[in-house]
């Protein structure tokens, strides 16, 4: 009787179901992302000539150091995982915050490259890119709403991070409860796997 009571306090947690749904949603991530590289593959064929002069206008500096910056924030998400496995749950914290303040500076280059495309006349229905190519208007309606969306995505795996981080400090994340944490990460890794194809699309592929 008291070891039934034993096993009834322990509360039932479904590792296997939150990981299976995890993975679902991202199964679901990527058909949205693929659907787009799939748009942008199709449109460049097509316009391939405007797609290039177009893309040239990007920072590919800023592009690499993005793409630096959150492999980087991958890394430290594996090492804020694998530190909360063996209990070390300061190292698990910092690692954490180490891969919070690489998504911010991810989005602060961000800002600036927008900036810049915005100050020059090249957004959406402005007069300046309306006025251009039907193959360049269609790049940087492409390049606003797949780097807009991506964006959006690492927005959302900042808070989710942030969430992560107060469950860790408050122990409700630790060496024998990190589903959290772990599904969290593999959302981080999808963020960064779409920009590892983002990357050579938009600011390399000629």
């Amino acid at each position: 009787m008291t070891e039934l009571a034993k096993t009834s306090a322990v509360p039932h947690r479904d590792y296997t179901g939150a990981k299976i749904g995890m993975w679902l949603f991202l199964f679901t991530e990527i058909i949205l992302f693929g659907g787009l590289f799939l748009v942008y593959s199709v449109y460049r064929t097509k316009y391939q000539a405007d797609f290039h002069t177009a893309a040239a206008e990007l920072s590919v500096a800023i592009g690499a150091a993005n793409t630096v910056i959150l492999l980087t924030s991958s890394l430290t998400m594996a090492l804020a995982i694998a530190a909360v496995r063996r209990s070390a749950k300061t190292a698990s914290l910092v690692f954490q915050s180490l891969t919070i303040l690489l998504a911010v500076i991810f989005l602060v280059n961000k800002y600036f490259e927008w900036g810049a495309k915005i100050s020059h006349g090249l957004y959406p229905n402005s007069p300046d890119l309306l006025a251009q190519s039907h193959g360049i208007i269609l790049f940087y309606g492409l390049y606003y709403v797949m780097t807009g969306l991506h964006a959006l995505h690492v927005l959302i795996g900042i808070g989710l991070l942030l969430a992560m981080l107060v469950l860790t400090v408050q122990d409700r994340i630790t060496s024998t409860d990190f589903v959290k944490l772990e599904n969290s990460g593999l959302y981080w890794h999808l963020v960064d796997i779409v920009w590892i194809y983002l990357f050579p699309l938009l600011y390399l592929i000629t």
